[in-house]
């Protein structure tokens, strides 16, 4: 359901190989029956892209106990036999994923799951899908989003970080940033907004390049995901260099003077880690406003509402880099797992933890 879930659960797992906890890492879907895996993949981007109204509908009303909400958990119902399957055997599990997370609480009320149970939260906002009470630890990038957790849903959450390679922290020397650019196509000496869509590369992306590139402000380099078509529509275009998908975003931020974004996830914390400025500006319904929502109030990234807003708020954010005070670094998700696998061993028993 997009690479920022697997993006977060690669992260951790290869932190955690490194501290010696031997693990397992599980694609949800592949726990439902074919059909509803179709059904969940295909329907997102469809809805996200096609009938924004209903997707918008339907994250709204799965925050509410009702047919859509009972519909949605019976779905986590019937990837309980397989998820139960995977856990066994280990100490700990971790969701990265909120029907997951639901699933795995169910099993708990159930009393057939006994492994500490873990959520971190890929969003900046906090949905009732991300919560459950049986959960045992709920872990957040940001204190924005674990503040969230406590005052709406009253539910202990805790700020670890990003996952995200250390790699994003490491800056371009200016020779370097400015052969990059020459190499991108990209004018050297005029500043940069990296625009992103997630790997689906959903959402009204050609119109927000258009306004972006309009602003006179910045030229625009965006990432179409695996959208061929879109970067084919959006390459040529006057001051907009299109690229597909890439597996070097780091250097790419570092190229970069702003981050824009329309969703949230994996990007967006990638970006907080960097110190990379970001903005949000035509937000996908659903998750995509009210990230938008929880990262404006938080002072994480404005949200300009039309074209002429965009460019005040551009100018602003390309004041400078700052630096990533707003992820947390005193922690670590991977060192708060392992600590949680302590509390049941002594630590030097490497052997026996996983997760």
């Amino acid at each position: 359901m997009g690479a920022g879930h697997d993006g977060a659960a690669d992260e951790l797992i290869s932190r955690l190989d490194r501290l010696g906890v031997r693990t397992e890492r599980r694609d949800y879907l592949d726990a439902l029956p074919w059909a509803l895996r179709v059904v969940l993949r295909e329907g997102y981007t469809l809805s996200v892209g096609y009938a924004p109204s209903f997707f918008e509908w339907l994250f709204v009303n799965l925050e509410h106990k009702g047919w859509v909400q009972r519909i949605t958990l019976g779905l986590c119902h019937l990837a309980r036999p397989r998820v139960r399957r995977w856990a066994r055997g280990h100490e700990l599990v971790v969701s990265t994923y909120p029907l997951a997370s639901q699933t795995m609480g169910q099993l708990r009320v159930a009393g057939t799951l006994d492994a500490i149970t873990v959520t971190y939260l890929t969003d900046p906002a906090v949905h009732r899908m991300w919560v459950h009470p049986e959960i045992d630890h709920h872990l957040t990038v940001t204190e924005a989003t674990s503040r969230m957790g406590r005052l709406a849903y009253r539910t202990p959450m805790r700020p670890v970080g990003g996952l995200v390679p250390d790699r994003f922290t490491q800056r371009l020397n200016p020779d370097r940033r400015r052969a990059l650019r020459e190499r991108l196509g990209l004018d050297p000496d005029r500043p940069v907004a990296l625009v992103v869509a997630g790997s689906l590369g959903i959402g009204d992306v050609p119109g927000a390049v258009r306004e972006i590139a309009s602003t006179g402000v910045v030229q625009v380099l965006v990432l179409c995901g695996r959208r061929e078509r879109l970067r084919s529509d959006l390459d040529g275009l006057p001051g907009v260099v299109a690229l597909g998908w890439r597996d070097d975003m780091p250097e790419l931020m570092a190229a970069s003077d702003v981050l824009i974004h329309n969703a949230g996830g994996l990007t967006l914390t990638e970006a907080l880690t960097a110190g990379l400025p970001a903005i949000t500006f035509r937000p996908i319904p659903g998750h995509g406003l009210a990230n938008a929502a929880t990262l404006a109030e938080a002072g994480l990234a404005p949200w300009p509402k039309d074209a002429a807003e965009l460019a005040e708020v551009v100018t602003g954010q390309l004041a400078g880099r700052s630096d990533s005070s707003s992820v947390v670094r005193e922690r670590d998700a991977a060192d708060t797992v392992l600590a949680l696998l302590d509390g049941d061993g002594p630590r030097d028993d490497t052997a026996r933890r996983s997760a």
